[in-house]
């Protein structure tokens, strides 16, 4: 049995880094004409992106758009210095504004500390690290459900965080802040990439999300095209079908061909032939699960 068709997305950290209003309106146009539905939009630093500019191009290349953060050395809501969670916040917040200029549902990241900042904990150092990131996430939750946009929180890898891995940490941890569900204007995203490593079934860490699922990244288990690799795809996608998620597929790969992106995400090697091949794949992959037909080399569910 296929799962109901769904938008799919892709991200443009495939093709670039950082994106910006001079490269923005050709790439959604290639994205477009690949056959994609949606676009993740990563605002790297605030002034990259310009509202205005940014819905044009996103309403003329036809894409629903997604806004991704992305927690740059020096970006941290726990165990840092005022300032420094006063700069985040403010990042953070200029996310949202994106967010709500061009029509994004949400904006999604691992917005606690910086992508790749590990440290021990207790678990009294780890309750005391969730009251504070609790208390210094909330003004940010607040300026989004003002917005309409919802913040979701994305769980990382043991290599790139040691504050929240699981979806079980997330709901513990956010749980003072979480509503009945991402309209009180905080949610999880989940990446599949993630789920692989840190919990025993990807599928079942999307029914512990439930109604908090608010974003879908997806890639397959080497950070590559989704489809074909060890990822347990028919088990996943029918657990998001139980919780009722309704939401975009977005791929999340990322070029080798800028020094800090790749450092931060591991790339050490082409995960494709080319990004367009990498996005192609993938799409043609996600098509196949999600209307049934066949992908080229292999059935929907292999």
């Amino acid at each position: 049995m296929s799962s109901p068709a769904r938008p799919i997305g892709v991200n443009t950290w495939v093709w670039t880094s950082p994106l910006t209003d001079a490269g923005l309106p050709a790439l959604l146009e290639r994205i477009a004409g690949l056959g994609f539905d949606a676009v993740e939009l990563p605002l790297e630093e605030a002034d990259h992106l310009d509202p205005a500019r940014t819905a044009a191009a996103v309403r003329d290349a036809g894409l629903a758009p997604y806004v991704v953060g992305a927690m740059a050395p020096g970006r941290d809501l726990v165990a840092t210095d005022p300032a420094t969670v006063s700069r985040t916040q403010d990042y953070l917040r200029r996310c949202v504004d994106l967010a709500a200029a061009v029509g994004a549902p949400s904006v999604c990241g691992p917005f606690y500390a910086a992508t790749g900042r590990v440290w021990r904990m207790s678990a009294a150092e780890r309750d005391a690290a969730y009251d504070e990131w609790r208390t210094h996430l909330a003004p940010v939750v607040d300026h989004a459900r003002a917005a309409g946009v919802v913040i979701g929180i994305e769980p990382l890898n043991r290599y790139e965080t040691s504050l929240v891995n699981t979806v079980d940490q997330a709901l513990t941890a956010l749980a003072p802040l979480l509503g009945a569900g991402p309209d009180q204007g905080l949610g999880l995203a989940l990446d599949t990439y993630h789920l692989g490593i840190e919990e025993r079934s990807s599928a079942d860490a999307v029914r512990r999300a439930g109604p908090h699922l608010a974003h879908v990244q997806v890639c397959g288990n080497d950070r590559g095209a989704p489809g074909h690799d060890q990822t347990d795809w028919p088990a996943l996608l029918a657990a998001l079908d139980e919780v009722g998620y309704a939401g975009a597929l977005n791929i999340e790969s990322f070029t080798p061909d800028n020094a800090s992106i790749a450092v931060a995400a591991s790339i050490w090697r082409p995960l494709a032939a080319s990004p367009d091949d990498l996005a192609r794949d993938g799409l043609t992959f996600l098509r196949s699960v999600t209307t049934g037909t066949d992908a080229p080399g292999g059935t929907p569910h292999d």
